[in-house]
């Protein structure tokens, strides 16, 4: 008797917080913030949805070794890795994404005609800071 009350009271704090606007915004920012990294990231292996080594400025391919299609191989290595930190500790994870995207940012920045992604990056790492906020929020509630 005392298990199904140990569950029910248990489940009604998580059918709660499944409800609370602020933990939607949390999930939706951190299953956003997992597959786009990874997709992205897989897709500077095959070069599918754009030409990624045009999106490299010429100085940082002139300061890594290689060409740039290795540099997007070893970005698009970062990104995953990044996607997953964001699954599994979206409290590090997020800052890791909004570190990365200000790397972009600055990369993009230097690229004449490339502003506009630039900007978009900016919005894209104002969401990956929510993120991080957030879980840190969620991560105190659900500590006993």
């Amino acid at each position: 008797m005392s298990s199904v009350t140990t569950s029910t009271s248990s489940a009604a704090p998580r059918r709660a917080m499944l409800t609370d606007p602020g933990y939607q915004a949390f999930v939706i920012l951190r299953v956003g913030f997992t597959v786009a990294p990874i997709l992205f990231g897989l897709d500077k292996f095959a070069n599918l949805l754009v030409d990624w080594p045009a999106y490299l400025a010429p100085w940082i391919d002139d300061l890594v070794p290689g060409s740039a299609q290795a540099a997007m191989y070893a970005v698009g290595a970062i990104e995953i890795v990044a996607g997953l930190a964001v699954a599994l500790a979206p409290r590090f994870g997020g800052w890791l994404v909004a570190g990365w995207l200000a790397g972009i940012i600055v990369n993009l920045l230097t690229i004449p005609g490339h502003y506009d992604i630039a900007l978009r990056d900016f919005g894209l790492l104002l969401g990956a800071v929510a993120l991080a906020r957030l879980a840190q929020r969620y991560h105190a509630e659900q500590r006993p």
